[in-house]
């Protein structure tokens, strides 16, 4: 046996020891491939015309739009009923005597009929981050360019199917963006409307975050947790931060009881492990 060989039945023995093979016969998983082919679709059903080479108008603007739900719908069905089937079987969810075929089909089903709901939401975002970056010259420039507007326009998807609890899709958009953009949103961050990223580069949300109306947040800022241990999966961790707050870039807020009360600005490099009033100035003089 040459050494080639033997590589190759160590890998069989290490593929036996340890797992992590999919097998497509048995528990298949989403694709990567699949899944940033989806997110790519979906942000052109989003925004006709601005990030496909295709000369859209009113004419055919029905037709284009069509198409797309109908093939997105169709690609998000497979990759949803294998999510929710790969779940099931490891007990952590029951499809029901319907089947996961039938659940995905209607988790989809509901996801394009609030498809439109998700657009008056990142409308707001869009007119928050033209409202709150004077070099913003157009909503257009913001579509196009932003970083910290892509990742809410992905974060909004992500976050209808995490609170539809569909495995591993929601996060695997999340990290789509993530590798995009520098920003690391989890999906079952609850984000209200008109929020602005500005630059965005190096800004981590947990999944237990709340987060208020008309927030504006810059660059490098954590909304994280006190403590990583596994056992307090479940329970608030992670920040909420009410209406109308400013975070400067670099700041770190910890802790599911730390509340950032509404209207306070946090300056630049601060680190938070207790409430702050509604209204508060904090930064280093």
């Amino acid at each position: 046996m040459n050494r080639l060989d033997k590589s190759v039945e160590t890998l069989l023995d290490n593929y036996n020891s340890h797992g992590m093979v999919n097998h497509s016969g048995a528990v298949n998983l989403p694709g990567r491939e699949s899944i940033d082919h989806i997110v790519r679709g979906l942000e052109e059903l989003l925004f006709p015309g601005y990030l496909e080479n295709l000369e859209t108008d009113k004419d055919n603007l029905k037709i284009l739009t069509a198409r797309k739900v109908n093939n997105l719908s169709a690609a998000l069905r497979s990759e949803a009923e294998k999510s929710l089937a790969f779940s099931a079987r490891l007990g952590a969810l029951s499809c029901g005597h319907e089947g996961c075929r039938a659940v995905a089909a209607m988790i989809i089903e509901e996801f394009f009929e609030e498809l439109p709901r998700i657009r008056i939401n990142l409308a707001k975002d869009l007119q928050a981050a033209v409202r709150g970056d004077p070099a913003a010259m157009s909503a257009d420039e913001v579509i196009l360019s932003y970083p910290g507007f892509q990742a809410i326009v992905v974060h909004r998807i992500a976050h209808f199917f995490y609170s539809r609890q569909v495995p591993l899709i929601p996060r695997m958009m999340s990290e789509l963006i993530h590798r995009r953009t520098g920003i690391d949103i989890h999906p079952g961050a609850l984000i209200g409307e008109s929020f602005f990223i500005d630059h965005g580069t190096g800004i981590v949300f947990g999944e237990s975050t709340i987060i208020g109306k008309n927030v504006k947040i810059y660059q490098g800022v954590t909304l994280g947790a006190l403590s990583v241990k596994k056992e307090e999966s479940g329970k608030k961790r992670h920040p909420t931060i009410e209406d109308d707050v400013t975070i400067y870039a670099n700041a770190t807020i910890l802790g599911g009881e730390t509340v950032i009360g509404r209207g306070s600005i946090i300056g630049g490099n601060m680190w938070i492990i207790k409430s702050v009033p509604p209204n508060s100035k904090i930064y280093n003089s």
